[in-house]
C-alpha cells in the first residue's frame, strides 16, 4: 500500500520555523490580468485569495510591519528584459506598463509611500534590491501573500530561504489557476522552504508576538 504523502515526509521534511525578530509582509503581484476573466493569466484561485490578502494587507498597515509590493514590468516592443522567461511564457508580455493587466488590484493595490518593486522574474529577489532592502531594517522574516503559488510565490519563498530569511506564506492569500499545482506548491513550500501558515495565526502574531520562532 503506497503511503500518503504527509506520512512519507513525517520527521523528514515536517521541520517548522516560525516567525522572528522582525516581520515584513510581501504583497506578491496582486495584477488585474490574474483576476480579469478571459485574460490568458486569468486564475480563480487568485480572485478567491483577494478578500483574505485584503484583510491580511489592512492589518499589517493598522500594526504597522513593514509592506513591500512586487509587480512586473518588461521593456515593450522588444522585451529584452524578459529573456529566456518570455520564450517559455510568452503570456506575461501583457506585463507592460499601459496594459491594464499589469495594473494593480484596486483591493491590494500599494497605498501611498508603500514600496513597490518591479521584476521580470518569477522570484521577488531575483535581480532586485529585495534582499538589501529587508536587511537594512533588519527584517528577519518576510510573510507571503499573492500569486501565483506554483510560480512568483513558491519561487520567492526559495530565494527568501537562500538569502537568509524566514519565510511564512498565508494559505488563504495566495492563489493560482488550477487547485492542484498550488495545494502541491503549498505542501512543498511547507515541507522544505518555510511554513504555511492561516491567516488567524498572522493576526495573532501581529497582536501579541506568541508565534515565536524556536531557532537561530
Amino acid at each position: 500500500m503506497t503511503e500518503n504523502a504527509q506520512k512519507n515526509y513525517q520527521g523528514v521534511w515536517d521541520g517548522r520555523i516560525g516567525f522572528g525578530r522582525k516581520t515584513a509582509l510581501l504583497v506578491i503581484d496582486f495584477m488585474q490580468g490574474y483576476t480579469t476573466e478571459g485574460a490568458p493569466l486569468y486564475a480563480p484561485g487568485v480572485v478567491e485569495a483577494i478578500p483574505h490578502a485584503a484583510e491580511v494587507l489592512n492589518a499589517a498597515r493598522l500594526a504597522g510591519i513593514p509592506l513591500v509590493h512586487t509587480n512586473i514590468r518588461y521593456q515593450p516592443d522588444t522585451f529584452l528584459d524578459g529573456g529566456v522567461w518570455l520564450v517559455k511564457s510568452p503570456v506575461m508580455k501583457d506585463m507592460v506598463a499601459g496594459n491594464p493587466h499589469a495594473e494593480f488590484c484596486p483591493e491590494t493595490a500599494p497605498a501611498k509611500g508603500e514600496l513597490v518593486i518591479s521584476k521580470q522574474y518569477p522570484s521577488s529577489f531575483f535581480g532586485t534590491s529585495l534582499a538589501s532592502t529587508l536587511h537594512a531594517q533588519g527584517i528577519d522574516t518576510i510573510v507571503l501573500i499573492g500569486c501565483s503559488t506554483s510560480g512568483c510565490i513558491r519561487a520567492t519563498a526559495v530565494d527568501g530561504l537562500q538569502h537568509g530569511f524566514r519565510v511564512l506564506v498565508i494559505r488563504e492569500g495566495v492563489g493560482d489557476r488550477h487547485p492542484d499545482p498550488h495545494e502541491a506548491n503549498l505542501f512543498d513550500i511547507d515541507s522544505k522552504y518555510g511554513d504555511v501558515i492561516s491567516k488567524t495565526d498572522f493576526f495573532a502574531h501581529l497582536s501579541d508576538g506568541s508565534s515565536v520562532a524556536p531557532g537561530i
